[in-house]
C-alpha cells in the first residue's frame, strides 16, 4: 500500500511503531484490523467465548481508532463515524434498498422455474427485525474502520471504483476465519457502501446499511436454496453494482456533492477527499 500513502501528512521522522503508523497509516490500519480480529476470533474458537467473538468484529473500528489517535486525528474520524444529520432519504435508502436488492433474485429464480413462497415473508418478519438489531451492533460496527477510515484515504489516491474494489477485497479477506467465501459478495456490496458514504460523509449510515443487508441476505430468499438461486443472488449484486458505476459515471457519489447534495467526508488530515490526485 505504499503508493497509496506517499502523500500522507504528519510527522515521518519519528522512529518505532509510532513512526511507522504515521508513515504508513493504511498499512498500519489493515495489519491492526486483521491482527485484532483474527486474534480475538481464534481465542473465541478455543474458548467458546461469545465476548471474544464480538470483540473480533470490532477489530476494524479499534484499528481505525488507534491509528487516528496516533495521527492526532481522532476528532475528525469520530465526526465521520457519528454524523447523523443527513437527508432522511439516505436513511430510507440504507433501510429499504437491501429489501429491494434481495427481492430481485426471487423474481429471477421464478423465471427459471422456482416458486417463491410469499407466505414466508410474513413469517420471517420477527426474525428479520431481530437480525437487523443484532447486525447493527455486530457486523455494522465494522464500518467505522472500513468506510470511516480506509475509504476516504483510498479515494485520495485512486478512483472511487478502484478504491472500492481494493477495499472490497480486503474486507472479504478479513472475513476468512468466519466466512471463507465472503469475498464473493463483499466486492459487489462495497459499491453500495461507497456510494452512500460519498453522498453523506457518514460512516453511521453505512452501519445502518450493513444492519439492513444482513437480514435481507438471511431472510428474504423465498425459494429453496439451489445453484440457480445462488447464481441469481450473485448476478443481481454484480449487475446492480455495475449499474451504480454506470449511473454515476464511475464517481459513485463524489461528483454529486457539487450539485448541492451532502458533501463527501474529509480525510483524517483535513484535506479534501476529492483532491484530483487520483490515478486514472
Amino acid at each position: 500500500m505504499s503508493r497509496i500513502e506517499t502523500d500522507e501528512t504528519g510527522p515521518t521522522a519519528a522512529g518505532g511503531a509510532a513512526g511507522l503508523v504515521r508513515r504508513r497509516p493504511l498499512t498500519a490500519f489493515v495489519v491492526l484490523a486483521f491482527g485484532l480480529s483474527w486474534g480475538f476470533w481464534l481465542l473465541s474458537f478455543a474458548t467458546s467465548s461469545p465476548v471474544l467473538f464480538f470483540l473480533g468484529g470490532l477489530g476494524p473500528a479499534m484499528a481505525a481508532a488507534i491509528v487516528a489517535w496516533q495521527l492526532g486525528t481522532l476528532q475528525p474520524w469520530l465526526a465521520r463515524v457519528l454524523r447523523w444529520r443527513v437527508s432522511p432519504w439516505f436513511y430510507a435508502f440504507a433501510v429499504g434498498f437491501p429489501i429491494l436488492l434481495y427481492a430481485v433474485p426471487n423474481i429471477v429464480a421464478a423465471v427459471f422455474g422456482a416458486s417463491p413462497d410469499l407466505s414466508l415473508a410474513g413469517e420471517r418478519l420477527p426474525a428479520y427485525a431481530v437480525t437487523w438489531v443484532s447486525a447493527l451492533f455486530l457486523g455494522g460496527l465494522e464500518e467505522p474502520g472500513w468506510r470511516g477510515f480506509a475509504l476516504p484515504r483510498l479515494q485520495r489516491r485512486y478512483t472511487p471504483v478502484r478504491a472500492t474494489l481494493l477495499l472490497g477485497v480486503v474486507w472479504g479477506l478479513w472475513h476468512l476465519p468466519v466466512e471463507p467465501l465472503a469475498i464473493v459478495v463483499t466486492v459487489p456490496l462495497a459499491f453500495f457502501y461507497t456510494w452512500l458514504f460519498n453522498r453523506t460523509g457518514s460512516a453511521l449510515l453505512c452501519v445502518v446499511l450493513h444492519a439492513s443487508i444482513t437480514p435481507a441476505q438471511d431472510h428474504l430468499t423465498l425459494v429453496a436454496d439451489s445453484p440457480v438461486v445462488d447464481a441469481a443472488i450473485l448476478g443481481t449484486l454484480i449487475v446492480v453494482a455495475v449499474g451504480f458505476v454506470v449511473a454515476t459515471r464511475g464517481r459513485l457519489g463524489l461528483a454529486d456533492s457539487a450539485a448541492g447534495h451532502d458533501a463527501p467526508a474529509e480525510p483524517d488530515d483535513g484535506t479534501s477527499a476529492d483532491t484530483g490526485q487520483r490515478r486514472p
